[in-house]
């Protein structure tokens, strides 16, 4: 599947799947990414599962992590009309 274009159906996501390399294939996020587009293929299931599943394995990065040093402090109280 080139790079760039979108896996709109599950037929896509199968023959994105088929064409990965085996190594990349037996990672437990993809593994997970196939067993949730099994469960929606073969037993009906839910398809917003397997599209987590799909997108959790494509952006192995995980989910962000707060940094608190990058938040700006406010030290001042902010001034209300009724106060000034």
């Amino acid at each position: 599947m080139p790079a760039g274009k979108p896996l709109r159906t599950l037929a896509d996501a199968r023959r994105y799947i088929l064409a990965l390399p085996e190594a990349t294939a037996q990672t437990t996020a993809w593994q997970a990414a196939i067993e949730a587009l099994l469960v929606v293929v073969e037993h009906n299931g839910p398809t917003d599962f397997a599209r987590m599943g799909i997108m959790a394995a494509l952006n192995p990065k995980g989910s962000p992590v707060y940094d608190p040093r990058r938040k700006d402090p406010h030290w001042g109280r902010r001034k209300l009309k009724r106060d000034l």
